[in-house]
C-alpha cells in the first residue's frame, strides 16, 4: 500500500469513527462499534472498512445493515470533511477480530488456572508423602 494509500486510510477511518460518535443516528450503530480497518484500492475510489462490535450474530448482520443504510451520509461527510478528488464508494465489513482475541484470552486465563490448580495438587500431595 502505497503511502497515500496508508494516509487516507487512516482519515477515513479516523472521520468514520468521529461520526459514529456525533452525527449517525441509526439505532444499530449506537452501541460500542469500532472502526478496525480501511483498505484503499490502488485508485482510491473504493474503500473497505472493517467494522467490529461485541455483541451477537443477529447484532452483526443488523450492524452491517445500518453501516450500509448510513453508508451515503457518511461518503457525502467525508466528502465534506476530507477534501479528497474522489471520495470513495463505501464498503462494510464484519471483523470479528476482537472477539476472536477476547475469546482466546479467555481459553488461555482458563489454561492458566487449570495448570496452577494441577502445581497446588502436585505440592500438596507431595507434601503429604514426606
Amino acid at each position: 500500500m502505497s503511502r497515500r494509500s496508508e494516509r487516507t486510510s487512516r482519515l477515513i477511518q479516523r472521520e468514520i469513527s468521529e461520526l459514529l460518535e456525533r452525527e449517525v443516528n441509526d439505532p444499530r450503530l449506537s452501541k460500542l462499534v469500532s472502526v478496525t480497518e480501511v483498505t484503499l484500492s490502488p485508485d482510491l475510489k473504493h474503500a473497505k472498512i472493517f467494522v467490529s462490535t461485541l455483541g451477537t450474530e443477529m447484532n452483526k448482520e443488523d450492524l452491517l445493515a445500518g453501516f450500509n443504510n448510513a453508508s451515503g451520509f457518511l461518503r457525502k461527510e467525508l466528502a465534506s470533511h476530507l477534501k479528497l478528488k474522489y471520495t470513495p464508494q463505501l464498503s462494510f465489513y464484519y471483523d470479528d477480530s476482537i472477539e476472536r482475541g477476547a475469546r482466546l484470552l479467555k481459553l488461555i486465563g482458563e489454561l492458566s488456572t487449570d495448570e496452577d490448580d494441577k502445581i497446588s495438587s502436585h505440592n500438596s500431595s507431595h507434601k503429604q508423602r514426606r
